[in-house]
């Protein structure tokens, strides 16, 4: 979201708003066979562990031979859900970035991260923003809900509330599971563009799964280098959408003089989930009864 210093995409050529021209043709077979080799890396893992929806909408987007152009891609979306792409360099300002977001305009990365790494990458490049995020902005609830957040952004800057507003980008955009009639799955971009987490984040019984809860989310603390120790959980994309119908400033208010909540610890108003070994069978096993914390 925030573009800091020393960033790797190329600023450049900007414009006021941080878009540049994808230049699509400068894409070189090489990087169109990284690209091939991540998607089908990627897409073999999703049966089983990404949302349903998630998996049908990627199909949409016909992406698998090559990196994609994103005019073409923008226009198919807005056909669907009033969205498009915009080609940035890479992070962008929040103010930018909430712009964007608010005027259905979702930035994605122009650069390909390399061979040396398939495994990690410190920032977001193409595959990232497009293979996670995208397939999303064709769910309409979803969509709607994200247009939603982007106008959230100006009173959370000027109000001290952005950590806690970009809490609900962090948990329920990059790193959210949903519960579905075939249990526990994924549909947020952090994991489902990496090899690892998607699997992690729906069977591993070491992070917490907690049930959404807008003011929850908001205070929890989050780390950007290591897997999660928490994840919210959805019973819909509806309760996202509910959520930015709250007046938020209150909540601001509220959470500025509390300390943050450390994601490895669970609350006794919790709704925790409970994961059964290898067999993905998730099930929900209501309010803790008193506060649990892991050790770090």
């Amino acid at each position: 979201m925030t573009q800091g210093n020393d960033l790797r995409g190329d600023y450049s050529h900007i414009e006021d708003d941080y878009t540049i021209a994808q230049d699509w043709q400068s894409y070189n077979e090489a990087e169109h066979d990284l690209w091939r080799k991540l998607y089908a890396r990627q897409s073999a893992i999703l049966p089983g562990y990404a949302a349903d929806d998630y998996i049908t909408n990627l199909s949409k987007l016909d992406a698998a031979d090559g990196i994609p152009h994103f005019g073409r891609v923008s226009e198919q979306l807005f056909a669907a859900t009033g969205w498009q792409l915009v080609a940035v360099p890479g992070l962008v300002p929040d103010d930018v970035f909430f712009d964007h977001l608010a005027n259905r305009r979702f930035p994605v990365t122009v650069w390909l991260r390399t061979p040396e790494e398939m495994d990690y990458l410190v920032e977001p490049d193409i595959f990232h923003d497009f293979f996670g995020h995208v397939p999303m902005l064709y769910d309409p609830v979803f969509a709607d809900y994200l247009a939603a957040y982007g106008a959230k952004g100006p009173e959370a800057i000027a109000t001290g509330g952005l950590k806690n507003l970009a809490r609900m980008y962090w948990y329920m955009v990059e790193f959210g599971l949903i519960m579905t009639d075939h249990g526990l799955r994924a549909y947020g971009a952090g994991m489902l563009s990496s090899q690892t987490e998607t699997i992690y984040s729906v069977t591993d019984p070491t992070p917490n799964r907690v049930g959404f809860d807008l003011e929850r989310v908001m205070a929890t603390d989050y780390a950007i280098d290591d897997f999660q120790k928490t994840y919210f959980v959805l019973d819909s994309y509806d309760q996202l959408f509910d959520a930015m119908k709250t007046p938020l400033a209150p909540i601001y208010e509220r959470l500025v003089s509390t300390p943050s909540i450390n994601p490895e610890t669970t609350l006794s108003t919790d709704r925790l989930y409970h994961v059964h070994g290898d067999s993905n069978r998730t099930i929900e096993l209501g309010r803790a009864r008193q506060m649990q914390q892991r050790p770090a």
